[in-house]
């Protein structure tokens, strides 16, 4: 695991196994407040949806439930704070979206995570927490994370503190 700043509201996580993907996603669920919109970039195995079961776990939602919201477009968690996880790679437009009622919940008490961001980024909130999750190798992953505006980066500040000093699980071993 390595932590290096890109610059103040932007930074790097490298993971070299899906242990650290997971701490990455529990830290984030530790510190996450109401509100939070975290738009998830990357390619088809990336490992998105695995990064949001780790957050959701971290705010008390029932792991074996987290899945891809992939056909059914929006998953809706009940848990510590109320987690709904959006998947656009299916949608034709930005509209179709917004017909999810997905505005409601981007501007909710809950905290977002909306997979193929870069599909509807016209339509996201302006002060969102960027995850773009790059494959560099079969279990290896690169996570940019940059926050848009004061209240992502007051998370993304936390975040990186809690990953840098927070405590360690049987999930880094």
């Amino acid at each position: 695991m390595n932590t290096a700043p890109d610059h103040d509201d932007c930074w790097r996580f490298a993971s070299s196994n899906e242990g650290e993907t997971k701490r990455l996603g529990l830290a984030l669920g530790a510190v996450v407040t109401p509100g939070t919109v975290v738009a998830l970039v990357g390619d088809l195995g990336a490992g998105k949806t695995r990064f949001v079961q780790a957050v959701a776990e971290a705010l008390e939602v029932e792991g074996q439930q987290v899945n891809s919201p992939t056909f059914v477009l929006i998953q809706e968690y009940e848990g510590r704070l109320p987690v709904y996880h959006f998947d656009t790679y299916r949608l034709r437009d930005t509209d179709e979206f917004l017909e999810l009622g997905a505005d409601e919940m981007l501007a909710g008490d809950g905290v977002c995570f909306v997979e193929w961001a870069d599909r509807v980024a016209d339509v996201l909130p302006r002060d969102i927490v960027r995850v773009e999750i790059e494959i560099t190798g079969r279990d290896d992953r690169v996570f940019h994370i940059q926050s848009t505006g004061p209240r992502s980066s007051a998370v993304v500040g936390d975040w990186q503190t809690c990953v840098t000093d927070g405590p360690t699980t049987d999930a880094d071993q």
